[in-house]
């Protein structure tokens, strides 16, 4: 099996390399992002496979114009969105299906449950692992 990818989009510096350490360990390859703007350009490189984002709705630029973005170009990739629920609230409307499915502080344990449930959800749709 090929070795998921994740892009890890948080502006926090001191959040995202110890978040991104974790994943590592849990066996995933993970590509980081400090802004919307640098996940789009990784997206829109094509030059490697992302098959799960992460990104911090609270950060600057707009996480969920991101997300809406991602399911209207790369409909393959799957996205979680985490922050405040405040954030969600005035956010969320008509770019995003969904809020947030995650708060911050992350709990890591959480967080790996929610992108296990989102591979495996992909796998019984017939998209196999990529």
């Amino acid at each position: 099996m090929t070795q998921q990818t994740i892009l890890l989009v948080e502006v926090d510096v001191v959040v995202r390399h110890p978040l991104a350490e974790y994943l590592r360990q849990c066996g995933f390859r993970v590509l980081e992002a400090a802004s919307t703007d640098e996940a789009r350009q990784v997206l829109e490189e094509g030059k490697l496979r992302v098959d799960i984002v992460l990104a911090d709705a609270d950060a600057s630029g707009d996480a969920f114009a991101l997300s809406s973005w991602i399911r209207r170009s790369h409909s393959e990739v799957q996205v979680i969105l985490a922050g405040s629920h405040a954030r969600a609230a005035e956010s969320a409307g008509e770019l995003c299906e969904e809020g947030p499915r995650l708060a911050k502080p992350y709990d890591h344990q959480l967080l790996l449950d929610e992108i296990r449930r989102l591979l495996a959800a992909r796998e019984r749709n017939g998209q196999p692992p990529r």
